[in-house]
């Protein structure tokens, strides 16, 4: 049985319950358990700190782990990197008072500077020749140059917000971080054969995200130019309907086009235009 270490709370925890559901995965709710059984496939998980989760699939005590990049960087662990998942994306930044100049970096030569990641942070200042006071915060870092505490931060930015609200701006980004699938190194050959059947359906619901299936009624003597308008995953699924001189055609679009593939159809005459959302996708 897989054992997968995963946040015990907070958004990463909320995207990977998201993702393990979509993966048909039965995960018991349970807020005081700390191991939990899946009631339907051979995986248990094991709910720890963020900051935990590299360590304990770096020793085997977890199979693997789904952990933030910033976390498994900033730890320095032997943990093997699976795939990323495209999910709880941010960036780790420095931000300064919004009322101070920033000329560039060498404005932290000799500063202060506040942060939870003190090991990326003074790889990077190694790197840029930059010499600056690291001050290791574990908790609310933005509020620290208002305070006098640190001249500028070094944190996790996802929207801005936390940054606007507390007169700061962001000036330098250090690392982009997302969530990753991590595993133990010396993971065995019965775990791994489970490891590819869960890496099979969260493939399959990862190729589904932001598709839609788009079902149309086409004017035949159309097809050839709907069917060039169309990104199919390979080709379109192309059906003569019971009135003459038409077609049913069905394709996988993409979102991010959508509207600029169904207004260019509409333009060609397609009529009857059905949208549904693609839950899985097997490629």
């Amino acid at each position: 049985m897989l054992r997968i270490a995963v946040q015990s709370k907070g958004r990463l925890y909320e995207d990977t319950m998201a993702l393990l559901a979509e993966a048909g995965i039965k995960i018991p709710s349970s807020k005081r358990t700390l191991l939990v059984e899946s009631t339907n496939f051979p995986v248990e998980v094991l709910y720890l700190r963020d900051d935990d989760i590299p360590q304990s699939v770096a020793t085997g005590v977890a199979d693997l782990g789904i952990v933030g990049k910033n976390e498994l960087e900033e730890r320095g662990e032997d943990a093997e990197i699976i795939r990323p998942l495209g999910f709880s994306k941010c960036r780790l930044s420095l931000a300064i008072p919004k009322s101070v100049d920033y000329p560039g970096l060498q404005w932290f030569e000799g500063k202060k500077i506040a942060t939870s990641y003190p090991n990326i942070l003074r790889r990077f200042m190694q790197e840029k020749g930059i010499k600056a006071e690291i001050h290791v915060i574990t908790g609310s870092v933005e509020i620290s140059p208002g305070i006098g505490l640190a001249d500028a931060i070094f944190d996790i930015v996802s929207s801005g917000g936390t940054l606007v609200s507390n007169n700061l701006r962001e000036v330098e980004v250090v690392m982009k971080s997302e969530a990753l699938l991590v595993g133990y190194k010396g993971m065995g050959e019965e775990k791994r054969e489970t490891l590819e059947e869960l890496l099979f359906r969260i493939e399959a619901v990862k190729n589904a995200e932001d598709k839609k299936y788009v079902l149309m009624n086409v004017p035949t003597d159309k097809l050839d130019d709907v069917v060039a308008v169309l990104p199919g995953m390979k080709s379109p699924t192309v059906m003569p309907l019971a009135t003459p001189g038409w077609s049913s055609v069905h394709t996988v679009i993409d979102e991010k086009s959508f509207w600029q593939i169904i207004s260019r159809l509409k333009e060609l005459g397609a009529e009857g235009i059905l949208v549904v959302p693609v839950e899985k996708m097997i490629l």
